[in-house]
């Protein structure tokens, strides 16, 4: 919010399954998850040791790249805008797309129809690879299971002090057993692997950041099954890209005054730099397409 409201430049956040993106969002501004490890995790306070990422959050995919090199300690360089003429993209139809309300999904055809008519080519078909990531995203997770083994000791000294939301959540972690979070680990690699080999030929993928616009904090307040069904469906899109692997943008897309919307720029592991380029280009021309 501080830099949605101009009180700061960047904010830095923790991303283990969107938590950079979705206020990226939410807030109409920039976000980008890098990949895993390329920002040390030092001083950090774990959540999943797997999946926790560092990103900024700012106003512009060239400031995401300056403070995402400064926090991998490299040289800060702006990145040469890849045009989307030549570009070859992927917009899966299934998964990512289920559940979108009206203003999602008006803001995300428009922008692949401002995208293609700035020369890129845009794949729209299912994708095989996300059939694996309900048994992922489920009740038994890596996240969940991580938190509990991090957070386990304090919840038995204090756990008054934890959000009463956040606790079960990190509890639901707790009846994992050891055979099932190898499952889980194993399902991961031939999750990447099959994503991976399925999107070979493509420059980078699109989707919404998040299938709702922002939800009312009534409809998340006194009611534990409304919170869970909403917070997953918040989670959804941006977690898909954690138990990838993948580096990801999340651009804004919201018009004036209109509810704010992201599209989320999607790379392999290790792909950071060339899809900060991508995104570069996309955001110059969905900013033309708007002005």
């Amino acid at each position: 919010m501080s830099v949605g409201d101009g009180m700061a430049v960047v904010g830095i956040g923790t991303d283990t399954g969107g938590s950079v993106r979705i206020p990226a969002a939410f807030c109409g501004l920039t976000g980008f998850k890098p990949t895993a490890r390329r920002v040390p995790l030092t001083g950090a306070y774990p959540l999943s040791f797997t999946l926790d990422s560092i990103g900024p959050l700012a106003r512009s995919v060239a400031c995401c790249a300056t403070v995402d090199a400064l926090l991998a300690g490299e040289a800060p360089t702006t990145p040469v805008a890849r045009q989307p003429r030549g570009l070859r993209l992927l917009a899966p139809v299934n998964h990512v797309r289920a559940g979108l309300d009206d203003t999602v999904t008006a803001a995300f055809e428009a922008a692949l129809a401002a995208l293609r008519a700035a020369g890129a080519t845009i794949d729209e078909r299912p994708l095989a690879a996300f059939e694996r990531l309900p048994a992922l995203q489920g009740k038994l997770n890596i996240s969940a299971a991580e938190a509990y083994w991090w957070h386990r000791t304090m919840l038995a000294k204090d756990e008054a002090r934890y959000d009463v939301e956040i606790a079960r959540r990190i509890h639901g972690g707790e009846a994992i057993t050891a055979a099932e979070y190898i499952d889980l680990l194993r399902g991961r690699t031939a999750y990447i692997d099959a994503f991976t080999l399925e999107t070979d030929a493509y420059d980078a993928l699109l989707w919404p950041t998040v299938a709702i616009v922002p939800p009312a904090i009534a409809t998340l307040t006194g009611d534990a099954e409304a919170y869970a069904r909403i917070n997953a469906l918040v989670l959804r899109n941006t977690s898909a890209v954690n138990v990838l692997d993948g580096c990801a943008l999340s651009l804004p897309l919201a018009a004036a005054g209109g509810a704010p919307v992201g599209l989320m720029v999607v790379g392999r592991r290790g792909e950071d730099a060339a899809l900060l380029r991508i995104g570069a280009g996309l955001e110059a021309a969905l900013s033309s397409s708007a002005a």
